[in-house]
């Protein structure tokens, strides 16, 4: 398949969701992936769920805040699928159409995770929502990350610099059942979902990340191009930022 070309007029843009456990370096592998296609002349839109826009700001605020914990699994659900939709509706779709690479910290495939999986709401009825909320819009391809240990190390490594949410506390069992429908998704979904450790340096993953895009975007195949040093400067440049 050839490259992708960077934003145009005339061709529609590709969508990219990471997903995966709390604490599995979605967000990390995010950015590194950003960095490594602006450099190349794409433009990238970054996005995380719940959030994007001001309204999904706020949503994000209310669904994971801890002083929040009297929230129904019903009500947790509506607010994820509305702030999917004004995401979807003000973002994404118009991304999309200008030709952008959209990139997004979870979609749909985490509210199968969370809510069917974890919370034991109705896989039919929470499909449909997701149907609503998604307008149309499904992503062209899937990172599901897996962290190298169990869910207790995930969240350890997701809280390490911060108070955990509401869903970070929902307890070992819960994120048991969260991270298996991951895998889950993904053998039922081979086409469009790949899988990648995130068990060793961030370099090392960077790297399986890139090659789960390699029929999408041809140079990332390329060992000329996509060598370890190669990673290893996209690795410090973005730790570089987040330190400033």
């Amino acid at each position: 398949m050839t490259d992708i070309t960077r934003s145009s007029a005339s061709g529609r843009g590709t969508f990219i969701t990471f997903e995966g456990g709390d604490g599995a370096g979605k967000s990390t592998h995010l950015q590194l992936l950003a960095s490594g296609l602006r450099a190349r002349g794409y433009e990238v839109v970054c996005l995380r769920e719940p959030g994007g826009t001001i309204i999904g700001e706020q949503l994000r605020q209310a669904v994971l805040d801890p002083g929040n914990d009297n929230m129904c699994d019903e009500c947790e659900l509506l607010i994820y699928e509305a702030a999917r939709a004004q995401l979807v509706s003000q973002v994404i779709a118009p991304a999309l159409e200008n030709g952008s690479i959209v990139l997004c910290d979870r979609f749909f495939d985490s509210t199968i995770a969370y809510q069917v999986a974890g919370r034991g709401l109705d896989a039919d009825f929470v499909s449909r929502a997701n149907d609503f909320a998604c307008q149309g819009i499904c992503p062209d391809r899937t990172i599901v990350m897996l962290t190298g240990g169990d869910a207790a190390m995930g969240i350890e490594r997701a809280t390490q610099h911060k108070h955990a949410d509401r869903l970070e506390l929902a307890g070992l069992e819960f994120h048991e059942r969260v991270n298996r429908a991951f895998l889950d998704i993904a053998q039922k979904n081979r086409e469009r979902v790949r899988v990648v450790a995130s068990d060793g340096s961030k370099a090392r993953t960077a790297a399986k990340v890139f090659a789960a895009l390699s029929d999408l975007f041809s140079w990332m195949g390329d060992e000329e191009i996509c060598t370890p040093s190669y990673f290893e400067r996209l690795v410090f440049e973005r730790d570089a930022l987040m330190r400033s």
